[in-house]
């Protein structure tokens, strides 16, 4: 999976990858002949006395040395450059193919999954990538050419080759087959302390009110507890690693000069020649050394890239169609036909057989208890899920065959939890329209009724609004939603229990600025309180996903043992309802 990731991102970048290569391999040449020509240095210059030769000798090292460093400083800022377009460009994908996820999706990975795959895992890939052009590149270069060059000095010695490298090759590896498991366990814990700590940043209201700090305190000590000892694992897995290359090296070096010794001893080698023996030996060793390196970031930048490509490889379940229509006549007409929905491993749906028809200039209003799909039934319309069986069609055309883009001009929705983004006041009524002028803006704060306290603010529609809307009220980040949504100017508004942290004076003059505002576009309203819906052209009683009640606010109450009626009662009293 790590070699397929790594294909696929580095094949717009051939040019760089061909220049990181010869660099390397100029590199590598120049740091194998260096002891080469040490050794001529020794054996032809400092044996016997030759000061030009050791001039002569001397100067050539020092410019393969230039030209080392120069192809070593071009490999490096090359290898970074292009380490970092694929660390940018897999971010871009994990985030382009997340954008078009269904809340089935993102429900499935769960948000802090997501961000971790977004960034820790993302970055595991990245440091391997650059890591493997800066090293493992030069690595295999450096073995085999240092094995050519350990054999053009000493045949006989170079025998002990045959026993150091095995036996480092297999000391390494019987260390990193022991890796792989705490990595992907890594990473896991690090998804769970990024849930915990998430959860607990976005309800320390809740924490404090229930005075359940030392008890969230403890839940997150578990998780990040749970993170170190997998690190420690981890840690001393790779503490046992470069001692154990170090003691091979060591021993190699202490074999080589007793070897070697007797050789030149026996006059079967000169001293330049174990010199420079030994400083192949070293550059072969440092090779699988570097490449000993590599493998220790591999197991988890392998768990890491298969993490990312679950992401990738996850189609959404809102499909788009492969010739989307557009919108010919834009009327806001909406019809719902034997509409299902069912989420992946539920025993029963959630919707079942809605039929529902809201036309323009009509208020449909949808009412039920909880959990009994009103939501889910909105979302279907702008296509944050897709129903599993049945139709929503918009204008007649099924918004599955629409463009996208047609739809979000078509429809607007407040959502139960508005949220709005870090920026300004006016930043966030453009999100949907980036061309709106200012009295655009005011206009819509006006109707929405949030034009008094934004021109309260100092800084008015230029006011900095915090990430989520946290510097505001739930009230205020309700109406801020909905002066987004008139901004747009939709045929088909969609206000999902949009006006519950209203009070009831409030709720009642956006109603009446809403009505003469929406008069020609089709509304759906869901809601919780009776007051918000009463007067509306037709509601809609759902219960437990099944429509058990269709009709005007009097004509539902006829009904004695209706869902409805006993809603309303639990709000009103029998007179105040029949006002």
């Amino acid at each position: 999976m790590l070699i397929k990731t790594l294909r696929a991102f580095l094949r717009p970048y051939p040019r760089p990858l061909a220049l990181i290569v010869v660099l390397q391999l100029a590199s590598t040449i120049a740091t194998l002949y260096l002891p080469t020509l040490n050794a001529d240095l020794i054996d032809n210059g400092v044996v016997k006395g030759d000061t030009g030769y050791i001039m002569r000798v001397g100067a050539l090292m020092l410019a393969i040395a230039l030209g080392q460093i120069c192809c070593s400083i071009g490999a490096v800022y090359f290898s970074a450059r292009t380490a970092m377009a694929v660390g940018r460009d897999l971010r871009a994908a994990v985030f382009t193919r997340v954008q078009v996820f269904s809340s089935r999706e993102v429900g499935r990975f769960g948000a802090p999954s997501l961000i971790t795959r977004t960034t820790n895992d993302v970055q595991q890939v990245q440091m391997l990538t650059l890591m493997s052009f800066t090293l493992m590149v030069a690595a295999p270069i450096m073995c085999v050419g240092g094995i050519i060059m350990a054999l053009n000095q000493d045949v006989p010695l170079s025998s002990l080759l045959l026993v150091v490298v095995p036996v480092l090759a297999v000391a390494v590896s019987l260390i990193i087959s022991r890796m792989r498991p705490l990595f992907r366990s890594m990473q896991t814990r690090i998804d769970s302390v990024n849930r915990i700590l998430r959860e607990q940043i976005s309800g320390i209201r809740v924490v404090r009110a229930f005075v359940r700090d030392g008890a969230e305190r403890s839940r997150f000590d578990e998780a990040n507890t749970g993170l170190r000892e997998v690190s420690l694992g981890v840690g001393r897995l790779m503490s046992m690693m470069f001692p154990t290359v170090m003691l091979v090296m060591n021993l190699s070096s202490v074999a080589v000069m007793w070897f070697g010794g007797h050789r030149i001893a026996g006059g079967g080698m000169q001293i330049g020649a174990l010199t420079a023996f030994l400083s192949y030996l070293m550059q072969i060793l440092m090779s699988v050394m570097m490449a000993t390196f590599m493998f220790m970031m591999v197991p988890r930048a392998e768990v890491s890239a298969e993490r990312i490509n679950e992401v990738l490889d996850t189609d959404s379940s809102v499909v788009l169609s492969a010739s989307p229509t557009a919108i010919g006549d834009r009327r806001g007409h909406l019809e719902l036909r034997g509409v299902e929905f069912h989420y992946p491993g539920a025993e029963e749906p959630v919707l079942k057989g809605i039929d529902l028809v809201a036309r323009p200039g009509e208020v449909t209003a949808v009412i039920g208890g909880t959990g009994s799909g009103k939501t889910t039934l909105l979302n279907l319309i702008p296509r944050l899920s897709d129903a599993t069986a049945g139709v929503v069609r918009v204008d007649g055309i099924d918004v599955r065959e629409l463009d996208p883009a047609a739809l979000s001009e078509a429809v607007a929705l407040v959502p139960q939890k508005p949220y709005l983004f870090s920026g300004t006041v006016a930043s966030n009524l453009r999100y949907g329209k980036p061309d709106a002028t200012d009295e655009e803006l005011w206009y819509a704060l006006e109707v929405a009724q949030a034009r008094d306290f934004v021109e309260a603010m100092p800084e008015g529609l230029n006011a900095p609004i915090s990430q989520g809307g946290t510097n505001v009220s739930g009230g205020q980040r309700q109406r801020l939603a909905i002066a987004r949504a008139l901004v747009r100017r939709p045929d088909i508004y969609l206000f999902d229990d949009s006006f519950s942290a209203l009070d009831y004076a409030t709720d009642a003059a956006l109603r009446s600025a809403l009505a003469h505002e929406t008069a020609h576009a089709t509304v759906v309203i869901v809601a919780q309180r009776v007051n918000t819906i009463r007067h509306a052209d037709r509601i809609i009683v759902l219960d437990e996903g099944r429509v058990v009640g269709v009709g005007t606010h009097r004509e539902l109450m006829q009904d004695v043992d209706g869902t409805y009626r006993e809603i309303v009662l639990s709000q009103l009293t029998e007179q105040e309802a029949a006002a």
